[in-house]
């Protein structure tokens, strides 16, 4: 992507985040029509809390998928994460504070070694090596704790899943500050740009000059660190982490993606996008949820929501190129 494009990618991305935010205000306007309790300050601030979660996972996504990569280890990694934090905290006694940072270690070091995977063993896609660390975290997750869960969090924990500031979750606090740094990340940084350009075109990127393998490593390296921050909420709302916790986060954070604007062929996407995303996930849950759907059918509606994102993606991919022709 060149310097010269750049202004003219931001407003496309501006386009398809005004399409996402379009429809989650066409969601709520259904959701309030449909049931008295979903336009009420308490149901407002739930949705902003269960979206947390799901908003730090796909951020990780997000930048994965710029590169038009894709993370499929994420719900394994936050799982691994917390089991870790769980054991130094819980079981051995020791700071709520150190096992904060160890969480984040775990989360931030088995996304390198996804990023190292794909760039120095030279992995052909990250498909293959996230698929491959998916099953190995699980499974270490599973190993150090017997398939036992871990409860009875301090309460420094708990604060951050649990705690209010007024009625405003602090989940969701933490969700704003972290997606303020990454608008900054991507927007106003040498490393935001390359994503973008490693995304937009790899070729083009190495020819000049950005060390490609560089990026790839950050990438996967953030969305290995979100993931496991996400975890920190996840523990603080539940008080327990469990080694089985994750299965199938990946897939609500590329729907969240996909649905925010992002593209899976790359170099498009914006955190705002992606945040709108999340929370349209979130909302169709709640929603379905006051409704009192049951949780097969809400299943399926997820799954069509998915591949209903997909199909758009694909569509927005081809009219991209007709107008290029």
């Amino acid at each position: 992507m060149t310097t010269a494009n750049m202004p003219v990618t931001r407003i496309r991305g501006i386009v398809r985040q005004a399409g996402a935010l379009l429809g989650l205000i066409g969601l709520g306007i259904i959701l309030t029509m449909a049931s008295p309790y979903f336009l009420t300050l308490d149901n407002l601030m739930n949705i902003a809390r269960q979206s947390a979660i799901n908003s730090l996972v796909s951020l990780g996504m997000l930048l994965t998928i710029l590169t038009a990569g894709i993370d499929l280890s994420v719900g394994s990694i936050l799982a691994l994460s917390i089991v870790v934090m769980g054991l130094i905290v819980v079981k051995a006694g020791m700071s709520a504070w150190l096992g904060i940072i160890a969480c984040l270690a775990v989360g931030a070091a088995v996304g390198l070694a996804n990023g190292l995977l794909l760039t120095k063993l030279e992995l052909p896609h990250p498909f293959i090596s996230t698929m491959g660390t998916q099953s190995v975290a699980r499974g270490m997750a599973l190993l150090v704790t017997a398939a036992s869960p871990i409860s009875n969090f301090p309460p420094v924990i708990q604060y951050l899943g649990a705690g209010f500031i007024g009625p405003v979750p602090v989940s969701f606090v933490v969700v704003i500050a972290v997606y303020l740094v990454f608008y900054i990340i991507l927007n106003h940084t040498a490393i935001g740009r390359h994503i973008y350009a490693v995304g937009g075109n790899t070729e083009a990127a190495r020819l000049s000059g950005i060390n490609i393998h560089k990026v790839l490593v950050f990438v996967y390296t953030m969305s290995g660190l979100m993931a496991a921050l996400a975890g920190l909420i996840l523990v603080g709302r539940v008080n327990a982490a469990y080694p089985l916790a994750g299965l199938m986060y990946e897939t609500d954070a590329i729907a969240a993606v996909i649905i925010g604007g992002a593209s899976f062929m790359g170099g498009k996407g914006t955190v705002g996008g992606t945040l709108i995303g999340a929370m349209i996930m979130a909302t169709l849950r709640n929603g379905l949820n006051l409704l009192k759907v049951s949780p097969e059918m809400q299943t399926v509606a997820i799954g069509a929501v998915i591949i209903l994102a997909v199909y758009v993606d694909v569509l927005r991919h081809k009219m991209a190129a007709r107008a290029r022709s």
